[in-house]
């Protein structure tokens, strides 16, 4: 930088003569002066030479070979790879859902509240997604159409989309969840499948069987469902008819033993013989006291009408006597036992009859409502034959290749800097 020049002298104060001679303003002049005496005098301001021209530096070179590995390799690779080497594959579109035909009894018909309502069985739907990703129905599957071929068909050339057809069940399963897509919707119970295969025909035939295998899936859990439901009212229903069976065989033993068909007729019997001895009782009476008042003491119609009197009076008592304590019935048992034993196994009986009636009514309530809450599966789209290969997307697949690989690399190198400029 060069020394700045020396501030030239002021000049000297001369007087401004006017016409006259004099001078002008002298004081006014002085001020001026020394105003510019004072006032800073601009230094002379050099340029910089300018910069020399830029040189890659190690770090440049450091950021751009990693670049080359960390993306536009893995890229090439992949798009390589994708384009080269992957085999194609076809997808099947698969659509159900778990339905419930709930019929309306004829009881809530004759009442005008019967209707069909088809609805969604939420639970049966959860259970089914899980099921198509279980290990089970992928055994199923392997068993009907052998999963092992169908997708190792293209393994030695394709190595990464490929399966290893000597890989375990639990690959097969893992693989299994990358060809079929499960999409569910618990609020409405859909469940749509996307299954992917190397041949068309393959996909289609995986599809339908994964259909097969959800229908006898859902209807083994109606039949457990309606068994659940008629179980304890089939229960309660042998029960009941055993004991029915019981009552009326102690019954039947009982009439063999005491030889009577119905103790209730035989005391209507009884108590009608017993009217019609009263009835000749009172008439004997009667001829007694008409044959006692006109005929004399010795004469043989007066003892003839007494005797006739006792006999029927006897008899009567005899009669009688069959009702009380010690009175002798059919088969020489108490006859007041006998009725008191007939009226307990009656009783007995009728019980059994009716609670076999009401279980028995239980039991058919329980199998029509069983019956009416059957579960089906509701395919409402059937397995499609695809026409072109739509998997795998190579350019999704190169496009998120590319996305990740610059994403690594750049953080990797804003690490870099942030590092290097802290030191």
């Amino acid at each position: 930088m060069t020394d700045a020049p020396e501030p030239e002298k002021a000049p000297e104060n001369k007087k401004i003569k006017g016409k006259n001679g004099q001078g002008k303003g002298g004081g006014q002049g002085r001020a001026k002066r020394a105003a510019m005496a004072q006032k800073p005098v601009p230094i002379a301001y050099t340029p910089r030479p300018p910069a020399k021209p830029a040189h890659a530096k190690p770090r440049h070179w450091f950021m751009f070979f990693a670049f080359i590995i960390m993306v536009a390799a893995p890229v090439s690779a992949a798009g390589w790879y994708l384009y080269t080497r992957a085999a194609d594959q076809f997808a099947s579109t698969l659509g159900f859902t778990v339905r419930s035909e709930d019929v309306s009894s004829a009881v809530d018909i004759l009442g005008g509240l019967g209707s069909t309502l088809g609805g969604g069985g939420g639970g049966d739907s959860d259970i089914l997604y899980e099921f198509i990703r279980s290990q089970e129905l992928v055994r199923a599957i392997d068993t009907k159409v052998d999963l092992q071929t169908m997708f190792s068909r293209h393994v030695e050339q394709d190595p990464v989309l490929g399966f290893d057809p000597s890989g375990t069940i639990e690959d097969l399963t893992n693989y299994w969840r990358r060809m079929v897509r499960v999409s569910y919707d618990s609020g409405s119970g859909l469940i749509e499948l996307r299954v992917l295969a190397f041949d068309p025909a393959e996909a289609k035939q995986i599809a339908s069987a994964i259909y097969d295998e959800s229908s006898t899936m859902i209807n083994a859990l109606s039949a457990i469902a309606r068994s659940d439901a008629t179980r304890y009212a089939q229960e309660d229903l042998e029960l009941s008819l055993d004991r029915l069976k019981d009552a009326r065989e102690a019954l039947t033993a009982f009439r063999l033993a005491n030889q009577i068909v119905d103790p209730n007729a035989d005391i209507q019997t009884q108590i009608g013989l017993l009217a019609t001895l009263q009835e000749q009782q009172a008439s004997a009476i009667i001829e007694y006291q008409l044959i006692s008042e006109s005929a004399s003491e010795g004469d043989p119609r007066v003892a003839q009408a007494r005797r006739r009197l006792e006999v029927i009076e006897a008899q009567v008592d005899e009669e009688r006597r069959k009702f009380g304590a010690g009175g002798v019935g059919p088969g020489g048992q108490e006859y007041a036992k006998i009725i008191s034993e007939f009226e307990r196994l009656t009783v007995d009986r009728e019980f059994a009859e009716t609670a076999y009636a009401a279980t028995l009514s239980a039991f058919d309530a329980a199998r029509a409502e069983a019956n009416r809450q059957s579960r089906y599966l509701a395919a409402y789209i059937q397995p499609t034959l695809a026409e072109r290969s739509e998997f795998p997307q190579r350019e999704v697949l190169l496009a998120l290749v590319a996305l990740f690989s610059f994403l690594t690399w750049a953080i990797i190198s804003l690490i870099y800097y942030a590092l290097r400029d802290r030191r």
